[in-house]
């Protein structure tokens, strides 16, 4: 659902760029919570993998395609702070070299694909996970109802901003429903990628997953029929065990977003997605404007001077997932080390 420039007016689109400008500002405190050495990394990693998923358009309907947006998959396993950091550098990199979703329009792109899954999904999941049994399956099951639900609430924001600031005349009745019909299935395919995705990864790194951090269940005791809390230990704790290398799955999920987005992303549909489909039918799209990034060399996710469509295509995939990986740990890097440089206060403590 990349908005392109045209859609929204100037002022509204304005207004979504001072928004998003805000959202980012804050995920940029936020993010120091949640970065550490192990999950900085990682974080680029969650980028690269979305920007590439995002090339595999999945069928849904006669003549319709949907892809992933990846903010539930995102907030689930590096948080949501780090999430918002993560939809805006994939957006940064599609609208910047790949031509897809306008400049102008970025930031109704950031919040409408960005903000309000991350905050929908995320939201959802530990609700969920508060509320079911404290088990890999739930868990999983909670990231597909999660990552279910914002794909329709990020097609309902953005009919709010098209109802405010569109640029041609239409019922906003007849936008709401096509938006949230179409997305409701497109949120589908989110789902089932979110819970695989999520659901892998539990598997076998349980601990790299932010979203299920500090759900472990307390014991508990029977006492006359019923079930109650233990009493807390009292006993001094055991060592903590070292903390296990991310190296080999840092490895294997690059070399997974590679292969997805250079090879894997020349099956995907080239039906148009479910906002194109939309804006088609119901005429959203009569003052569309050209994209600022036309020539860029990697728009339309090819590489122009190369002819053959599958040897270009899964060049520029690849292309695209080096350097959202490159752009994105470096700028997880940096929020993780200006957590850790001291304050004046610390320093002025220091050389007392």
């Amino acid at each position: 659902m990349h908005v392109p420039d045209g859609f929204i007016d100037a002022p509204v689109s304005v207004a979504a760029g001072v928004l998003a400008a805000g959202a980012v500002a804050v995920s940029l405190r936020g993010a120091r919570r949640e970065l550490d050495e192990r999950t900085a990394p990682l974080a680029g990693l969650v980028a690269a993998f979305i920007f590439a998923v995002q090339m595999l358009n999945f069928p849904v309907a006669a003549g319709t395609s949907g892809h992933l947006m990846g903010g539930a998959l995102a907030a689930i396993l590096v948080g949501p702070y780090t999430a918002v950091l993560c939809l805006s550098v994939v957006l940064l990199m599609q609208g910047i070299f790949f031509a897809d979703g306008g400049l102008t329009a970025l930031g109704v792109n950031i919040t409408v694909m960005g903000v309000v899954t991350v905050v929908v999904a995320y939201g959802l999941f530990r609700l969920l996970t508060g509320l079911l049994p404290r088990t890999r399956r739930s868990a999983t099951a909670s990231a597909f109802v999660a990552a279910l639900v914002s794909v329709p609430a990020s097609a309902a924001v953005f009919t709010l901003l098209y109802w405010i600031g569109g640029t041609t005349d239409i019922p906003i009745g007849k936008v709401f429903t096509a938006m949230v019909g179409v997305h409701v299935l497109i949120g589908i395919g989110e789902a089932v990628i979110t819970a695989l995705t999520v659901g892998a990864v539990l598997a076998v790194r349980p601990d790299l997953v932010h979203g299920v951090q500090g759900l472990a269940a307390p014991l508990k005791l029977r006492v006359d029929g019923e079930l109650v809390d233990a009493p807390a230990a009292t006993r001094e704790p055991e060592p903590a065990a070292p903390a296990r290398s991310t190296r080999g799955f840092w490895i294997t999920g690059l070399v997974s977003a590679f292969l997805l987005a250079g090879f894997v992303s020349f099956y995907a549909s080239a039906n148009p997605d479910g906002l194109e489909r939309v804006a088609a039918d119901q005429g959203i799209d009569e003052k569309v404007e050209e994209h600022g990034a036309a020539d860029s060399p990697l728009a339309d996710y090819g590489v122009g001077d190369i002819a053959n469509a599958r040897l270009s295509g899964g060049l520029a995939g690849v292309i695209g997932v080096s350097g959202t990986v490159v752009v994105g740990t470096g700028i997880f890097w940096a929020v993780r080390r200006r957590n850790e440089e001291p304050t004046e206060a610390s320093r002025d403590h220091e050389n007392v």
